[in-house]
């Protein structure tokens, strides 16, 4: 089998399980100078099924359908040097994978419940297919929202709704778990548990719907969210306000999934993605919704006690924009980082298509890059990233003219992978094979390839171990390992001496 090289330098990068064998060098293999290190950048991007927004394009298509269109966007985003997919995975108490928690998703077939025929797992396949091609895969996931308003068909027998009525509240056009129930809690948390155990992801992210914006009655006034009952319950007991209590439930519900995901698998990322704003007033000059008060999100202290890896600020606005100024936002959250996690802004994207040039996301990228702890951005959305050819081709000239790492995470530990042990064919003196002192295979291989003293990079999955040099002017590889939590190897770096 064999992956497209999107590189100058290297191609024909051969997939196998078995490693190739190790025959004598076709000539003297010596050690050159090491590479440079390899940019460290988050580049990614949401790929939203609420809706049939991103994936798949519509209801109903055929599996054969589903699967050319991802693959299509995956091979858009390795094309564009990403390295990394955020895929929507439960939008609303349904699945877009084999869950034993919640039915099959309506946006994959058209009805709810009803599976892919003929099956297939699409979060297994589109792990597997991001891996090949160098991407992480985050399952995106939506914690509370139990259906949605636009759906197109009935709701299913092993819905939430219908098997346990009690955890749900009707909440104007939605259906909506309550936050304050610890059964809520600890049915989500199953259900996110659930994908961690059981799927190969490189991470887990929530978006910023937390208690829901508000919807409003036939006067156009705000609804109240329905959980006095709760309230009543568990939260008078508590001698907090109300709004405080439903922040504790949010709270505790976040540190509850950061802890559980790392004991599982401590390599995993955790993400959230909030709104943009903390509170109006944070800093002086920012006006707007209340995220704190309104959807009882307290993302700062979230971020403030390390229950995130990486943090993702909605921040939808403009460079320019007076009251909710992108670079001015950006700032804010950075100084509300004291144990140095990932913070990588989600921009709006689509606005290229409506308002904005695309000199604005490309500047947003550039300031996004500048950060103090990492560099790293995401773009809301796939769709609007990939149909943009303009950007596109400003941002291959640009900001992703070469490839980048995912920022590491220390704080997820995770040793340092050995380097591999590279040899050079008896029968085909271009071609580099590797082999690795462990039995497992490390995330990623860094290849790097020297052609008038100057180095260029690609990434590979972590299961590729062999290389044919397409330039016969290629001087020196070096090949690197890199762990799951962004931990590097030396490299293994040999000259190569032209074949005669």
């Amino acid at each position: 089998m064999q992956l497209r090289s999107h590189g100058r330098w290297l191609g024909s990068i051969l997939l196998s399980g078995i490693l190739l064998p190790s025959p004598p060098f076709a000539a003297r293999a010596e050690v050159a100078a090491r590479p440079p290190e390899l940019r460290r950048e988050f580049r990614g991007v949401w790929v939203a099924s609420v809706g049939n927004i991103d994936w798949p394009s519509r209801p109903g298509l055929s599996v054969a359908e589903q699967q050319a269109e991802l693959l299509a966007l995956l091979d858009q985003a390795a094309g564009l040097k990403m390295n990394a997919i955020l895929l929507q995975v439960r939008p609303a108490c349904d699945a877009l994978y084999a869950s034993k928690f919640e039915p099959w998703s309506e946006y994959l077939t058209g009805r709810m419940g009803q599976p892919p025929a003929p099956f297939y797992d699409p979060l297994a396949f589109a792990i597997d297919a991001a891996h090949q091609r160098g991407l992480e895969l985050h399952a995106w996931f939506n914690p509370y929202r139990a259906h949605h308003f636009n759906a197109i068909s009935p709701i299913a027998p092993g819905h939430v709704s219908r098997t346990r009525p009690e955890l749900v509240r009707k909440y104007g056009r939605y259906l909506w778990l309550d936050p304050g129930e610890p059964a809520v809690q600890d049915y989500s948390l199953s259900v996110v548990l659930d994908v961690v155990r059981r799927y190969d992801v490189d991470g887990i992210h929530f978006d910023d719907y937390f208690y829901p914006y508000e919807e409003k009655d036939a006067k156009g006034g705000n609804l109240p969210f329905p959980d006095e009952a709760t309230w009543q319950k568990y939260g008078v007991r508590t001698g907090l306000s109300r709004g405080d209590w439903r922040r504790e439930n949010v709270n505790r519900f976040i540190q509850r999934v950061d802890h559980s995901i790392h004991t599982i698998k401590p390599w995993v990322k955790f993400g959230v993605s909030p709104f943009g704003i903390w509170r109006p007033g944070h800093p002086p000059s920012i006006k707007g919704f209340d995220a704190y008060a309104r959807l009882y999100a307290d993302a700062r202290k979230w971020l403030m006690n390390g229950w995130m890896d990486y943090c993702v600020p909605q921040l939808y606005w403009s460079i320019d924009a007076r009251e909710q100024s992108f670079p001015v936002l950006l700032d804010w959250w950075n100084q509300q980082n004291p144990l140095q996690r990932h913070i990588w802004p989600g921009m709006d994207t689509t606005k290229t298509a409506r308002q904005w040039k695309a000199e604005e996301i490309l500047a947003q990228i550039r300031l996004a890059a500048r950060q103090p702890v990492s560099a790293g951005h995401v773009h809301w959305n796939a769709k609007s990233l990939m149909k943009n050819s303009d950007l596109k081709t400003k941002l291959v000239r640009t900001s992703y003219a070469e490839p980048a790492l995912i920022p590491a995470m220390p704080w997820l530990g995770g040793d340092v992978p050995p380097p591999p042990l590279p040899a050079v064919s008896a029968h085909h003196p271009r071609q580099i094979s590797w082999s690795y002192g462990t039995n497992a295979p490390p995330a990623l291989w860094i290849v790097q390839a020297r052609r008038d003293h100057r180095w260029r990079a690609e990434i590979f999955s972590g299961k590729i171990h062999a290389v044919d040099i397409k330039s016969p002017e290629v001087e020196a590889i070096a090949i690197t390992a890199v762990g799951r939590t962004g931990k590097l190897s030396t490299p293994a770096v040999l000259r190569l001496h032209p074949a005669k």
